[in-house]
């Protein structure tokens, strides 16, 4: 009967394990004890033990050994026969007959799973280095791409956010409630450091290296470049040293006002406005701060700027870390001498103030942070401690710093211009009132230059 099972199951090609044919097994041996102790307790009329079965009588204990054999064939059969069937087949036909459907997704899977990888393949094998090069280069290209476009919408939300800010200004400080224009979009807006007592200096910046008049107005307009001499007011509003500037600026249009007491000491002050007042008018990549004793060749210096242009948050000049000077009276004197550590320390790194450069993300960020931006003694200072915490940028650009007039004329000389030049001696040129003509004639680059540079 246990072979009867059997070979039915596997007619039917239904999968039997070990266990589940020993327990079946099992199950039949009760079965087979059961009926044997119910004969057992059938008695015939004469009190003997009987099997009733069809024409012939069988004893319990025969039925019971023929119940052991059956087990024992059984069992040594069923054992054979499944360490057959569990050994892996060579022949694959066999085992699709056996499992079609699992053999069917098997089959599909390694089909597909080599077809991608031979695809894969191809594509490396197919593409040389210089291919592979250029790929990585792409990549890199997109990624700065996507910073720079991350930057440009943070910096439309600080600019906002600022203009929302110098509005409210505006109304408290009683002046037009109209809505203020839209701003100017510009490559590069150029604040040029001055005071009430250096007329004489912007003469010469303008008939030197800056552009006047009509000229002026052109170059902002074709090629987003603007020029402004950078000025507050002074402590008498409304006073002789403000109607001589109001005229100044009537003849040339080349003046940017700041809501700001001119004074010495309070240069970091005029240098977070300058920034905060300029963002808020122009839309530009870079904002450059010049003192009006220092030569700039604009063609240069738009070209060194272009060449950061696709980076967030630069911060652009001749970097240095000069010492912290803790004697009164001397010089840029720095009153809060204690913070930068013990007597003979340097200041961390950063632009000499002379000129640098910063880009839009940064103007942004310092007009967002005015009220809460410290002030240090030294202006370049101040501006280096609002970025030194930030990610930024420092490019060291020693052609920002010439000295004048042997290199910045040897440099000219051999085609390698200048962006500015100065004298350390002097923190700008030497008499510039005097000698800004010389510097120009030796190191500048030719007024036509700035007009064919591609921006």
């Amino acid at each position: 009967m246990i072979m009867f099972l059997y070979r039915a199951l596997i007619r039917n090609r239904l999968v039997i394990s070990g266990k589940k044919l020993i327990a079946g097994i099992f199950r039949y041996l009760m079965l087979c004890a059961g009926r044997l102790w119910r004969l057992e307790n059938d008695r015939d009329y004469s009190g003997r033990k009987k099997i009733i079965m069809r024409g012939k009588q069988v004893s319990g204990r025969a039925m019971l050994v023929l119940c052991l054999a059956s087990f024992l064939a059984g069992s040594l059969f069923c054992a054979s026969r499944m360490t057959w069937t569990t050994q892996p087949s060579s022949d694959p036909n066999k085992e699709a007959h056996q499992f079609p459907i699992i053999s069917n997704k098997l089959k599909k899977l390694e089909a597909s799973v080599k077809q991608d990888c031979d695809h894969k393949r191809k594509l490396v094998e197919g593409k040389s280095e210089d291919d592979m090069m250029g790929e990585v280069t792409k990549t890199h290209q997109a990624i700065q791409s996507l910073d720079k476009t991350i930057s440009r919408l943070e910096m439309e939300l600080a600019a906002a956010r600022a203009n929302k800010r110098l509005e409210g200004q505006v109304k408290l400080d009683g002046a037009s409630n109209n809505a203020s224009p839209p701003k100017q979009k510009a490559f590069v807006v150029i604040g040029i450091n001055t005071a009430f007592s250096s007329m004489k200096r912007r003469k010469t910046v303008r008939e030197t290296w800056m552009p006047k008049g009509g000229e002026l107005k052109k170059l902002e307009k074709e090629k987003g470049i603007v020029i402004r001499f950078v000025i507050g007011q002074s402590a008498t509003p409304g006073g002789m040293l403000d109607r001589a500037i109001e005229a100044e600026e009537e003849e040339h249009k080349d003046f940017l006002r700041l809501n700001h007491v001119e004074g010495y000491h309070e240069l970091s002050t005029k240098t977070r406005l300058y920034f905060s007042t300029a963002i808020s008018i122009w839309d530009a990549d870079f904002y450059v701060k010049v003192d009006d004793d220092v030569h700039v060749n604009l063609g240069m210096l738009v070209t060194a700027l272009a060449s950061h242009r696709s980076k967030p948050r630069i911060y652009i000049g001749c970097m240095k870390s000069g010492p912290v000077l803790f004697h009164k009276g001397v010089k840029y004197h720095e009153p809060e001498h204690w913070k930068f550590g013990e007597e003979g320390n340097k200041y961390f790194r950063h632009a000499t103030g002379q000129i640098y450069a910063i880009s839009k993300d940064l103007a942004a960020y310092i007009s967002i942070n005015l009220p809460i931006l410290h002030r240090y003694a030294n202006e370049d200072v101040s501006l280096g401690a609002w970025l030194i915490g930030l990610e930024v940028e420092h490019v060291d650009d020693r052609s920002m710093c010439c000295g004048t007039p042997t290199e910045c004329e040897r440099r000219a000389e051999a085609g390698n211009v200048c962006v500015a030049s100065f004298d350390w001696k002097c923190s700008g040129i030497c008499d510039s009132v005097e000698r800004m003509k010389d510097v120009h004639n030796l190191c500048g680059e030719g007024n036509g230059a700035v007009w064919n540079v591609d921006l």
